[in-house]
């Protein structure tokens, strides 16, 4: 009989799926994590000044890294569940010197502390997560008043080819990823009981999903 916890089987698990990826994954990765750029680029202009922004399921840092160089001033932490794939952000932070300004930590969106945070970021992440309804409801717990939940991930495909969009499916089910068509209407359903505002925007003919809600 295992004592691990469940946190301790979903940490143990991106581990597996990790300790090797984690080495070629933003060289990988920057042909289909499509977007990820244009929504920081956003936040990195609408974000105030001295600004607080956690990403949850952080990586390797890359997302993070980005908005250090963007917007110096702005306080950054990342949360992934992965300790192999914060041992390489870790290692990207120190060669660039950064690693005294962005604060990194290991566990679950569930788990989400340190608020509050004027912005949340979800890149690629919801579409890995089961309970990504239990992740978003965290975030939120963790918001300073008016703060920011900003997400990029994979929408329909209705635009793109069948063939194209079928295969990328099957191709992403292999890593426990799928496109997640509930996340707008959840975000939609948050406005109408609790007011905020939302902008979603499918891109490149639908692949990904740009997305923010800022609470009321």
């Amino acid at each position: 009989m295992s004592l691990a916890s469940p946190a301790d089987d979903a940490a143990a698990r991106m581990d597996r799926m990790y300790r090797h990826q984690r080495f070629v994954y933003d060289l990988t990765r920057r042909w289909y994590l499509l977007g990820r750029d244009r929504l920081l680029d956003r936040l990195a202009a609408e974000l105030p000044q001295g600004a607080s922004l956690c990403e949850v399921g952080c990586g390797t840092a890359r997302n993070l890294i980005r908005l250090a160089r963007r917007r110096p001033d702005l306080r950054l932490c990342g949360l992934d569940a992965s300790t192999a794939m914060l041992a390489t952000a870790r290692a990207a932070l120190a060669r660039r010197g950064l690693a005294g300004r962005i604060v990194l930590r290991q566990g679950l969106a569930a788990e989400l502390d340190g608020g509050p945070f004027d912005a949340v970021l979800f890149s690629y992440a919801l579409s890995m997560m089961p309970g990504w309804r239990r992740a978003v409801d965290r975030a939120r717990t963790q918001l300073a008043p008016s703060g920011l939940v900003a997400a990029v991930d994979f929408a329909d495909g209705r635009g793109l080819p069948r063939w194209f969009r079928h295969g990328l499916h099957r191709w992403l089910a292999m890593f426990a990823v799928r496109p997640n068509l509930q996340l707008v209407p959840f975000f939609q359903s948050l406005v109408a009981a609790e007011g905020g505002e939302l902008r979603a925007r499918p891109i490149f003919g639908r692949y990904a999903l740009l997305l923010t809600y800022r609470t009321a």
